[in-house]
């Protein structure tokens, strides 16, 4: 188990993923750290394209949107 994860909520925000999710992995890349995106059934391709573009982020696919405190709840409850 990593002593560090980074885990981040989306929900439509593509726009935003692919200004700072770069730079995130860059700077926490380590043995002991790890990334997860927990998709909020976004419908702006989100999910695709973490999945296509970082292979070694962790991307938990909700069913549905389930808000922002149940969202973060149930990935790491799933880490």
């Amino acid at each position: 188990m990593s002593k560090t994860t980074i885990v981040i909520l989306n929900w439509n925000g593509i726009r935003y993923l692919k200004l700072f999710l770069e730079t995130i992995v860059r700077y926490s890349a380590g043995p002991d750290t790890h990334i997860c995106v927990a998709d909020n059934c976004s419908t702006d391709g989100s999910a695709e394209w973490i999945a296509d573009n970082f292979k070694d982020i962790k991307l938990i696919r909700f069913d549905k949107n389930h808000g922002f405190a149940e969202g973060y709840n149930l990935a790491l409850s799933q880490l």
